[in-house]
């Protein structure tokens, strides 16, 4: 786990220092835009953790004027940071009291309340930042794209990458074919799932600094055990590597290659994506030690059909041989190479003509064989817009600006996409879903699985 917080954080700590450009995607424009020069009014919604990382800069950017945390412990060095800020353990409650005082929210929640919380900021007219994963379901994922798109505000989810130089540079050096047809794309992670066979066991007091009931949320209620705060490891809770580390390294395939066309196709195009999984056990509690999906994506855009695979797990025999072949050399998991886990993540695109290898936030990319690319950069002059920066093409966004490449019209479908990942890793056999209808159309079981019932009070 240390090696995998350290290569985030250095990654986050480059992106804030440069990134890459701004296109014009759907419903770009706010109706809630305010003047350029004027200063975002920010809530900044979980700031114990990742919102703890976001504060500085959206700080800087905007003026904070509240925060939100259900744990007071965590959330203690934040408020000392900006004691001016309105504080609250309820962010339903903080829209209802603040109103017109916050123009944008900031959501760096577990994955179990983003929803809730972008959703309740949004029907609050606000512009919304949510960290990935934007959603834990994908109902939830086309839900909020609903709602983005109903009252026209200001989105994005919080996949760094994708607003870096390399990442937009290899983008476009893909769609203009410089490594032929693509043929399959293979993504991986290491780290694999927690695998818990059983629930905690027992129940204890909750502490006082932890409002417990608000830490719930949406999900079933259940006595307080401190087990369940390590919500990433549980499917109530969290997404496994599908929804903290796929919303970033299937990131780059997803966008160059117009999967997410599928999500805005004429009805007539009918487009069916087939995705199965293998895992060491299918677990409906936790997360499988290993598991392999395959999704097989049907032509869209004036693409041809292609085949992503999702490798998660070091422990599944045979995994290492097979991304090593692929990727034609040595994979640096501490033991080979520099030795420095640099390979513990990262996206292979295959085409016809060579294969563009990502790291696993899609932020640095090489062409393979590297040989014969050196001269790619000479004979494919650059086009592509750099960005201010992933906030600040959001914030820019509030203002009136062009939407981000990671608004929800785009996050929404990948979003989807991987969570669609997570319900295969439950079942067996190949399931059929129509990105257009959200619906799974072999297993009613399995697309029972792309929501969740939600308590009173919460709903989207």
């Amino acid at each position: 786990m240390t090696k995998h917080r350290m290569a985030r954080r250095t990654f986050l700590g480059q992106a804030a220092a440069g990134a890459a450009g701004i296109v014009i995607l759907r419903n770009s424009a706010s109706v809630w835009g305010a003047p350029a020069n004027t200063k975002m009014r920010l809530a900044m919604i979980g700031v114990g953790g990742r919102g703890r990382e976001l504060l500085g800069g959206f700080a800087q950017a905007g003026t904070l004027v509240a925060m939100c945390d259900v744990n007071d412990q965590r959330a203690a060095k934040a408020y000392q940071m900006f004691p001016a800020a309105k504080t609250y353990h309820d962010f339903r409650r903080m829209f209802d009291e603040l109103g017109r005082q916050i123009d944008a929210a900031v959501i760096a929640t577990p994955d179990h309340t983003h929803a809730a919380a972008t959703a309740a900021a949004m029907r609050a007219g606000k512009h919304v930042y949510t960290e990935k994963p934007l959603t834990r379901t994908v109902h939830e994922a086309r839900r909020l794209r609903e709602l983005a798109n109903q009252h026209r505000v200001a989105t994005s989810m919080g996949n760094q990458g994708t607003s870096s130089h390399a990442f937009r540079r290899a983008l476009e050096l893909i769609r203009e074919g410089a490594i032929g047809t693509i043929q399959e794309v293979h993504t991986w992670n290491d780290q694999g799932g927690a695998d818990h066979a059983n629930p905690p066991e027992g129940e204890a007091k909750a502490p006082p600094y932890l409002q417990w009931d608000l830490w719930l949320g949406p999900a079933r209620f259940r006595p307080f055990h401190p087990k369940w705060l390590a919500w990433g490891s549980w499917r109530d809770f969290g997404t496994g590597n599908l929804g903290n580390w796929a919303s970033h390294t299937q990131n780059l395939a997803f966008m160059a290659l117009r999967v997410d066309s599928l999500w805005h196709a004429e009805p007539a195009g009918k487009p069916i994506v087939r995705v199965e999984a293998k895992v060491k056990g299918i677990n409906r509690l936790s997360f499988p030690r290993w598991e392999l999906v395959r999704w097989d994506i049907p032509a869209r855009a004036g693409l041809p059909p292609v085949r992503f695979f999702w490798h998660n797990g070091s422990s599944r025999p045979g995994v290492r041989d097979q991304l090593e072949g692929l990727l034609g050399r040595g994979l640096d998991w501490g033991d080979k190479g520099e030795k420095k886990w640099a390979d513990w993540a990262g996206c292979l695109i295959v085409g016809t003509e060579g294969k563009i290898y990502a790291s696993g936030h899609n932020a640095t990319f090489v062409m393979l064989p590297e040989e014969k690319f050196r001269d790619v950069q000479k004979d494919r002059p650059e086009q592509v817009q750099r960005s201010r920066g992933h906030s600040e093409d959001w914030l820019a966004a509030c203002a009136g600006g062009p939407a981000p490449w990671a608004n929800f019209d785009y996050a929404g479908p990948l979003t989807e996409f991987n969570m669609l990942g997570n319900v295969a890793t439950q079942f067996e056999g190949a399931l059929e879903y129509d990105p257009l209808a959200g619906k799974i159309l072999n297993n009613p079981e399995a697309d029972k699985a792309l929501a969740s019932e939600y308590r009173p009070g919460w709903d989207l």
